[in-house]
């Protein structure tokens, strides 16, 4: 299954740090660094991370 990965809103073009999300199938989100595409990746819960992007977006 070809996912499509979705990068920050705060990411540019010229900043080479990001993380990029992907919702395969509504029961898992996955998490991955930009710079290593196909290293490794996080799968959280929908509510995990909605309960983390509040955290995340303040910082």
């Amino acid at each position: 299954m070809k996912l499509e990965w979705i990068k920050s809103s705060y990411s540019t073009s010229s900043g080479p740090d990001c993380v990029e999300v992907a919702t395969p199938d509504g029961s898992h989100v996955l998490v991955r660094d930009s710079k290593d595409p196909d290293g490794p990746r996080l799968a959280l819960a929908p509510t995990t991370w909605a309960t983390f992007l509040p955290y995340a977006s303040e910082h």
